[in-house]
């Protein structure tokens, strides 16, 4: 997958994710934030990502309100 390409996938996001991991130059991903400590903890999605990806990884959160 490019930047320039999209492609829909079935399966859980962080496996799916990381099968292109091997590829990219950086995986972006999102943090909603949820949770009672938001502040300091990620998703199983981010952790994972951050885990086992073979490139960079940049982890999204939203702006404090």
């Amino acid at each position: 997958m490019s930047a320039s390409t999209g492609e829909v996938v079935a399966g859980r996001p962080a496996e799916r994710l990381l099968d292109f991991a091997d590829r990219a130059q950086l995986l972006v991903a999102g943090s909603r934030g949820r949770g009672g400590f938001s502040g300091l903890a990620l998703g199983s999605t981010s952790r994972a990502l951050m885990s086992y990806a073979l490139c960079p990884v940049l982890v999204a959160r939203p702006q404090a309100k």
